[in-house]
């Protein structure tokens, strides 16, 4: 591909992107974003979203065998205690991140 051919593509995956991210906007009408359904996925779907990924993350770990999970669960105490204290998602979530990947990397190797 030649640069022109490169830059229509990008600019098509651009365009293509955008009409999908407002496309609902465009589609839902307000009384329809105002009915009980939708207030109630609005409501629940950032937890069912955490509570998959969770999973996700921790659908691997063997707790039969050496470090027996011992980062994860480290890493989900402080996760869970930072935010108690500091009530700050962005600070729980990195600090556990941070403390996962030193467990893993250098404690439990």
């Amino acid at each position: 591909m030649n640069n022109k051919e490169i830059f229509i593509t990008a600019l098509m995956i651009v365009i293509g992107t955008a009409f999908l991210r407002f496309l609902p906007f465009i589609i839902i009408n307000k009384s329809l974003s105002e009915s009980k359904y939708i207030k109630f996925l609005g409501k629940m779907l950032p937890y069912s979203m955490i509570s998959l990924l969770v999973i996700y993350c921790l659908k691997d770990i063997n707790i039969i065998k050496f470090p027996y999970a011992l980062p994860e669960l480290i890493s989900i105490a402080i996760i869970i205690i930072l935010h108690i204290i500091k009530r700050n998602v962005l600070i729980s979530i990195g600090a556990g991140t941070i403390i996962y990947m030193f467990l893993v990397q250098v404690v439990f190797v």
